[in-house]
C-alpha cells in the first residue's frame, strides 16, 4: 500500500477505535473480578482457597499459552484476523458461566476467557505499537492498557452492583454477551496494520536476519538480559495480581465488608492501574523505561503490604490505590521497553514470549496464594507473595539497561 504513514496522529482515528476496543476486551475481566470468588464459596460451596482460586489458575495457564502463539499468528496471520477470533471465542465465556451447574463449568468458562483475553488484548497492543512512532511506544501502550484496566474497574464495580441488587448470576453476565458483539463489530471496523509494520521494519536502522520463533523465545526468556528482566518483571506484577484477583475479595469480606464496598475496594485498584497508565506510558518516552520499572516493582510490594496492616474500609482503598499506581509504573513501560529492544519483524513474537511469561503470574499467583492460605492463613499469603516483586525489582535494577535509545 503506498503512502502509509507511521505516527499516533497520522493514524489517530484508527488509534482511537483501537482504545475503544481494548475497554471493552479489559469489561470481559472486569464482569468476573469482584463476583467469581464469592461465587465459588457461596454457590459451589469451595472451603479451600485452592479449588476457589483454580478459576484463576485456568484462566493464566490459557493466556500465558495462547500469548506465545499469538504473537507468532499475528506475525504470520495478520493482527485484525487475530483480533476477531478472539472475539468470537469471547462469546462461549459468559455463556458457559450463566449455565453452570458445577465449579468446574467456571473453570472451563475460564480456559476461553484466557483465550479471548490473550488473542484480543495481545492484538490491541500490538496494532497500536504498529501505528506509533519508536518515540511513541510508551503512549501507545499506556493507552492501550489504560482503556483495558479502567474497563476492568468500571465492569467490577457495574457487576458488584447487579450482583447485590439481583444475584451473583445469571444477571451479571448478561452484560458479557453485549460486550463481545460489540468488541466484534468494532473490531470489524478497524483497519489491519500490517503494512505499518513493513515501513517500521525498512526505517530500522538495525537489519534482522530471519529469527525462528525458538531463537525469539530463548532471547526473551532469559539470552537478553533487557528482555529477561522485563519478563520475569512482568511474570512477578501479573502473579501478585493473580493473588489479589481470587484473595482480596475474601480478605475484604473477612474484614467485614459488604460486597458493594469489596467491589468498590476491587475497582479501585485497577481503577488507579489505568488511570496512571495515561501518564506513566508518556513519562517512559522521556525519562526512560527503567527509571519507572525499578520503582513500580518496589511500590507493589509495599502496597500490599501496606493492605495488611490496616484494618479500615477508607485505609484498603489507599493501599488498593497504591498497588495500582505500582502496577501502572510498569505494565505500559516493560511492554514499551520489549518493543524497543525487539525487531519490527519479529517484535509481535516477542511480546507473545513476554505475555506468555507475564500472564502465566496469574496461574502461579493463584496456586502460591491458595496453597499459603490453605496451610497458613490468607494474612500469610498476601504477604509472602508481595517478596516476589521486590526481588524482580532488585533484579531489573542491577541486570536490565536503559532501552529507550535501542531502536531510536
Amino acid at each position: 500500500m503506498r503512502n502509509v504513514q507511521v505516527g499516533v496522529r497520522e493514524n489517530i482515528v484508527q488509534f482511537v477505535l483501537l482504545v475503544v476496543i481494548n475497554l471493552f476486551v479489559g469489561s470481559m475481566v472486569g464482569l468476573e473480578r469482584t463476583i467469581l470468588p464469592i461465587i465459588g464459596e457461596e454457590r459451589f460451596g469451595l472451603a479451600s482457597m485452592s479449588a476457589a482460586l483454580s478459576f484463576i489458575v485456568s484462566f493464566g495457564f490459557s493466556k500465558a499459552i495462547v500469548n506465545f502463539f499469538a504473537g507468532d499468528l499475528a506475525d504470520r496471520m495478520g493482527r485484525k484476523q487475530v483480533l476477531l477470533v478472539g472475539w468470537g471465542i469471547g462469546l462461549i465465556v459468559p455463556i458457559l458461566v450463566i449455565f453452570a451447574h458445577a465449579w468446574w463449568v467456571v473453570i472451563v468458562a475460564n480456559i476461553f476467557l484466557g483465550v479471548n483475553q490473550a488473542l484480543t488484548w495481545s492484538m490491541t497492543v500490538n496494532m497500536k505499537v504498529d501505528l506509533a512512532k519508536s518515540t511513541q511506544r510508551g503512549l501507545a501502550v499506556g493507552f492501550n492498557e489504560f482503556a483495558g484496566y479502567i474497563g476492568v474497574a468500571i465492569m467490577a464495580v457495574v457487576s458488584g452492583y447487579v450482583a447485590s441488587t439481583y444475584s451473583l448470576s445469571p444477571e451479571p453476565f448478561y452484560i458479557g454477551i453485549v460486550l463481545v458483539i460489540i468488541g466484534f463489530i468494532l473490531s470489524l471496523i478497524v483497519q489491519n496494520t500490517d503494512q505499518h509494520v513493513k515501513t517500521q521494519a525498512k526505517q530500522h536502522k538495525v537489519e534482522s536476519d530471519p529469527v525462528s520463533t525458538w531463537e525469539v523465545f530463548k532471547r526473551t526468556s532469559w539470552k537478553n538480559p533487557d528482555l529477561a528482566s522485563n519478563s520475569l518483571a512482568g511474570l512477578t506484577t501479573n502473579l501478585k495480581d493473580g493473588m489479589a484477583w481470587g484473595l482480596f475479595p475474601i480478605f475484604l469480606a473477612a474484614g467485614g465488608l459488604s460486597v458493594g464496598q469489596i467491589g468498590t475496594v476491587v475497582a479501585v485498584y485497577p481503577a488507579a492501574w489505568g488511570l496512571f497508565q495515561l501518564f506513566t506510558g508518556v513519562w517512559s518516552d522521556k525519562i526512560g523505561r527503567k527509571k519507572l520499572i525499578v520503582p513500580g516493582m518496589f511500590v507493589q510490594a509495599f502496597a500490599l503490604w501496606f493492605i495488611l496492616l490496616v484494618d479500615s474500609y477508607s485505609l484498603w482503598i489507599i493501599g488498593a490505590a497504591l498497588l495500582g499506581i505500582g502496577t501502572a509504573m510498569v505494565y505500559p513501560t516493560i511492554l514499551a521497553s520489549i518493543s524497543d529492544v525487539a525487531h519490527p519483524e519479529w517484535r509481535a513474537t516477542s511480546m507473545g514470549v513476554y505475555r506468555f511469561w507475564r500472564d502465566s503470574g496469574y496461574a502461579f499467583g493463584a496456586l502460591i496464594a491458595g496453597i499459603i492460605a490453605d496451610m497458613i492463613n490468607v494474612d500469610w499469603a498476601i504477604g509472602l507473595v508481595a517478596v516476589l516483586p521486590l526481588l524482580a525489582g532488585i533484579i531489573a535494577w542491577t541486570k536490565m539497561k536503559e532501552t529507550l535509545q535501542s531502536s531510536a
